[in-house]
């Protein structure tokens, strides 16, 4: 048997048409079998990232001091004042 003119099965997708070597190894998720475990770890990553991200963001919001210089170079620690109320 050719190794071109191979049994297609349902589900093969792109697995069972011909292509060139290169179009395989750049668009290499294109033909291999779903992984779970990895999906499962990649997901938990993507999501610990985002839930970092969103926590630094909520402590930044919730941070009402600033750091302020005085004329005299010392630093003093004042809340912040929002210019729409005054």
């Amino acid at each position: 048997m050719n190794k071109n003119t191979r049994e297609t099965t349902p589900g093969d997708g792109l697995r069972s048409l011909r292509s060139t070597t290169l179009f395989r190894a750049v668009n290499f998720e294109l033909y291999v079998k779903p992984n779970k475990t990895i999906m499962i770890l990649g997901i938990i990553a993507m999501l610990s990232c985002s839930g970092y991200i969103f926590y630094m963001n909520a402590n930044e919001k919730r941070n009402d001091y600033h750091i302020m210089v005085k004329s005299d170079e010392t630093l003093e620690l004042v809340k912040k004042v929002s210019k729409w109320t005054d």
